[in-house]
C-alpha cells in the first residue's frame, strides 16, 4: 500500500466509504474505530434517536381493530439536518437554481437564513426583506427563503440578529444608540418572520467580541440584554439560542467560558431555548492535519463536552460545519470519511437535536473560505463522496420502515427513529393512509381509526 507523509503522521490504512477508499493517519482510525467508542456511538444512537412506537387501530366506536395489515414508512426526522441556503437563487442559470434546490432538499430538512445587518439593511432606512431590490451575493432578501421553506418541508433558522461583524457602516458608535436601533431591528424581524421562521441565533461568536465593538463588556452583558430585549417579541413556538465558535466543542466546563457563559444566562432566568457551537475546521492553521492526527477534536472529548451540555436541559445544535477537503487523489474520499464519522457522533449525543453543514457547494462558501473545497457538492453542483455519505446515513441508514398485522389490542408494535411517517392500513377490503408522527419525550402510540 502507497503510504505518504502528512504533516508528523503517516496515512497508511483504507477506510470504505460510500464506495469509495480514503486513505486514513492510523492515530485517527485508532481512536475513531476503538470498540469502546463504537459501543458509545451505536448505544447512543439506539437510545437518543429512536423509540419503542406503537400504531393503535381502531373502529369508529374505539373498539381495536385486530388483524388488520399495517405498513409505517418513515417520511421525514425529527433531527434536524440542515445547510445554509446562502445563495438560494443567486446562480447563474433556472437550471443551477432548480439543481440546488433539489440537492439541498434531498439531505436536509433545516436551513440557515442570512439576517445579517449589513445584508438586511445596507443603507439606513433601506431594508432589503423584500425581492426588487439590490442583489447582494450569498444575501438573497429574507422574503425568498419563506416559500422555499414551504415548498420543501424545511425548517428555517434566522443568523443572526446580533453580531459584532458584517454591520453597516452607518451604525452609530454610541452604545445607547446602538441598543436603540438593535430593539427597532429586533422588533422588525419578529413581527415580519416570527410565524415562519422558527429559530433565531440572537447573538453570534460573543467570545471573539472586540474591545472596539460598542456594546463590549468583559463579561459580554450585551448577550443577556439581547435576550432579554427578544424574548417578549417571540412566541414559544420559536427558539432563541446563541451561538459560538468550534474551540468549545472539546473543552471540559471548568475550562470552557461558553460552558460558564450559558450557566450565568441559565441562572438570570434568561429564556433560551437552544445551544449552537460551530464545528469548523478549516480557519485555524494545520487544524485539518491535526484532527486527522488525532490531535484535536478528538471523538470521546466531544462526547464528554456534548454530555457537560446537556445537564443545561436544552437542546445543542452544531449550526456551522466546514471540513475541508484535504489535497491529494483521495482527498474528497478522506473529507467524506470524516463527516461521516463526525454525524455519527453527533446523531448520537443525547442532547443534540440538529446539525447544519455550513455551505452546500464548493464555490458558495464566503471569499477564501472557498479555497476549503469544503463543500458537499462541487461546484458544478455534482454530489461529492461527502454528500453520498449523508445521503445514505439521513435517507436509508436512518430510516425506519415496519410492516406486519395489528394484535389482538389492535397495535403494531416496532422500533424506529423519530419523526414523520406514513401509514398505510388496509383491513375488511378497506384502505388508509394517514400521516403519523412520533417523538422524542412524546407519546409512543399513535392511533388509526377504520371508520
Amino acid at each position: 500500500m502507497r503510504m505518504r507523509k502528512q504533516g508528523r503522521v503517516l496515512i497508511a490504512v483504507a477506510l470504505c466509504v460510500a464506495g469509495a477508499e480514503a486513505e486514513l493517519p492510523a492515530a485517527y482510525r485508532a481512536l475513531w474505530e476503538a470498540p469502546e467508542l463504537t459501543r458509545r456511538i451505536e448505544e447512543g444512537i439506539e437510545r437518543n434517536r429512536k423509540g419503542d412506537l406503537a400504531l393503535r387501530v381502531t373502529d369508529a366506536a374505539g373498539r381495536p381493530v385486530a388483524g388488520a395489515a399495517v405498513t409505517v414508512r418513515q417520511t421525514a426526522h425529527a433531527f434536524l439536518f440542515g445547510c445554509n441556503a446562502f445563495v438560494l437563487g443567486q446562480l447563474e442559470t433556472p437550471e443551477r437554481n432548480r439543481l440546488y434546490e433539489e440537492r439541498f432538499a434531498r439531505i436536509c430538512n433545516f436551513a440557515t437564513v442570512p439576517i445579517y445587518w449589513k445584508g438586511t439593511e445596507p443603507r439606513q432606512g433601506v431594508l432589503r426583506y423584500a425581492e426588487g431590490g439590490e442583489n447582494i451575493w450569498r444575501r438573497p432578501p429574507v422574503d425568498r427563503f419563506i416559500p422555499f421553506g414551504r415548498k420543501y418541508g424545511l425548517t428555517l433558522k434566522a443568523h443572526p440578529m446580533l453580531w459584532h461583524e458584517h454591520n453597516p457602516d452607518w451604525l452609530p458608535r454610541d452604545p445607547e444608540a446602538l441598543k436603540a436601533l438593535y430593539g427597532k431591528r429586533f422588533r422588525e424581524l419578529a413581527g415580519r418572520y416570527a410565524k415562519e421562521i422558527t429559530f433565531w441565533e440572537v447573538t453570534n461568536e460573543s467570545a471573539g467580541c472586540p474591545k472596539t465593538y460598542p456594546l463590549y463588556s468583559e463579561d459580554r452583558a450585551y448577550v443577556a440584554w439581547a435576550l432579554r430585549e427578544a424574548a417578549p417579541l417571540f412566541g414559544p413556538e420559536n427558539r432563541l439560542m446563541i451561538n459560538d465558535f468550534t474551540r468549545f466543542n472539546a473543552l471540559p466546563p471548568a475550562r470552557n467560558t461558553y460552558h460558564q457563559q450559558l450557566r450565568g444566562l441559565i441562572d438570570q432566568g434568561l429564556r433560551l431555548d437552544a445551544i449552537g457551537l460551530q464545528f469548523h475546521i478549516w480557519f485555524e492553521p494545520r487544524l485539518m492535519e491535526r484532527h486527522l492526527a488525532g490531535e484535536r477534536y478528538r471523538p470521546a472529548d466531544l462526547l464528554d463536552t456534548y454530555e457537560a451540555f446537556a445537564a443545561f436541559g436544552r437542546p445543542v445544535y452544531i449550526t456551522e460545519i466546514t471540513v475541508p477537503t484535504p489535497e491529494g487523489p483521495d482527498g474528497e474520499e478522506v473529507q467524506a470519511a470524516v463527516i461521516r464519522n463526525l454525524y455519527r457522533l453527533w446523531f448520537s449525543a443525547p442532547a443534540m437535536a440538529g446539525v447544519t453543514y455550513w455551505n452546500l457547494g464548493d464555490s458558495m462558501a464566503h471569499e477564501k473560505e472557498n479555497t476549503a473545497r469544503a463543500g458537499l457538492v462541487d461546484s458544478a453542483l455534482n454530489p461529492k463522496p461527502s454528500y453520498r455519505a449523508l445521503d445514505e446515513l439521513v435517507n436509508r441508514i436512518w430510516r425506519s420502515r415496519a410492516e406486519g398485522t395489528t394484535d389482538a389490542e389492535g397495535r403494531l408494535r416496532f422500533r424506529g427513529f423519530y419523526g414523520t411517517y406514513e401509514a398505510t392500513v388496509t383491513q375488511g377490503g378497506k384502505t388508509r393512509r394517514i400521516p403519523a408522527r412520533w417523538s422524542k419525550g412524546g407519546g409512543p402510540e399513535q392511533r388509526v381509526v377504520m371508520d
